[in-house]
């Protein structure tokens, strides 16, 4: 019995002897002596031959999701007894399992050979024929071997062309990096030719920078071409560096506006037109008080615009004093006097 012969849910016992599809008890009595556990519903029952039947329950174990309980039972022709053969946890049609066995040998890859590691060639290895037998003579012997005829074996044409297959698919003309490439291998100065029947067409390439140490196609290329020159003006543009940090952003407040008009408190007044050798200015002693009366020579000249006119206190007379480009007098009385 093996789990190929495991049936469906489904299963019916339309071919199965009453006297065995009857016995779902003592199959289920038989699983608990067992002690196991995880014995679910009936799943349905299966004729093995006219004695012998199989009962399956569901396994509910931790695990084995999809897997079954087989219980076979059976009975001699004409009884009425029954009795359990065997128990066994058999994967259903669901069930998770490991693939088909294979051979050690089958399951080698390329690239798991590490270092200390032996792989012999399988016996009768279609890869390989005898080479040349030595004969015994000094002579012949040695010459052989210089040009190739000492080894025990040698690659057949089957092997030669499986390698050589290998070869192209993964560095020849066909690739990515061929179709993109300036000129060939078997113009490139990196480019070393295999010797023997594979000289024309495969050689090993010496370019750190490129394939290195593989064995490449002749109509293979890359970019790294012995014979590649750069476009004019490729490279980097020759130009000063450019310091950001060296650069500080500095605000300019607007300008003031401009001061022909003097605060209040000094009494200052610029008068339009050239600048004067002097700037002139009021004096305290020019203030206007209660005492200092009018005079004729308070009038403001033209050329001092009223806007300019310096303010008074609230109990200075109507009449300001005058201010002029000349200096500043004072009459009889002491008080100052405006000239032109």
């Amino acid at each position: 019995m093996s789990s190929a012969d495991a049936p469906s849910a489904e299963s019916s016992a339309e071919a199965v002897r009453p006297v065995l599809a009857d016995a779902v008890d003592i199959a289920r009595a038989a699983l608990d002596e067992l002690g196991e556990g995880g014995i679910g519903p009936h799943l349905g029952v299966t004729a093995e031959n006219d004695c012998a039947a199989t009962h399956r329950f569901v396994a509910d174990l931790p695990g084995y999701r999809g897997w079954q309980w087989a219980v076979v039972v059976a009975a001699a022709p004409e009884s009425d007894h029954v009795t359990v053969s065997e128990l066994a946890l058999l994967p259903g049609p669901d069930a998770l399992i490991a693939p088909e066995w294979l051979p050690w040998s089958e399951r080698i890859r390329p690239g798991d050979l590490g270092p200390g590691d032996l792989l012999a060639p399988a016996p009768g290895d279609p890869r390989l024929v005898p080479g040349y037998v030595e004969t015994g003579d000094p002579e012949v012997d040695e010459t052989a071997l210089e040009i190739g005829l000492g080894r025990r074996q040698v690659m057949s044409l089957e092997g030669r062309l499986d390698a050589a297959q290998r070869w192209f698919e993964a560095y020849g003309p066909d690739t990515e990096m061929a179709k993109a490439a300036p000129s060939t291998c078997m113009l490139c100065g990196f480019f070393l030719p295999l010797a023997g029947s594979l000289h024309a067409a495969f050689g090993v390439c010496g370019n750190e920078f490129a394939a290195d140490g593989h064995v490449v196609h002749a109509q293979y290329g890359c970019g790294a071409h012995s014979d590649t020159t750069l476009p004019t003006g490729a490279g980097s543009p020759r130009f000063d560096a450019y310091d950001d940090a060296a650069v500080e952003i500095i605000t300019v407040a607007a300008p003031a506006e401009s001061d022909t008009a003097a605060p209040a408190e000094s009494g200052t007044v610029e008068a339009e037109g050239p600048e004067p050798p002097a700037e002139p200015t009021v004096t305290e002693e020019s203030t206007v008080t209660d005492e200092a009366p009018a005079s004729e020579e308070s009038t403001v000249t033209d050329e001092v615009p009223a806007a300019e006119e310096p303010s008074a206190t609230d109990e200075a007379p109507a009449e300001e004093p005058t201010v002029t480009d000349e200096a500043t007098t004072s009459d009889d009385t002491g008080r100052p006097e405006q000239t032109d």
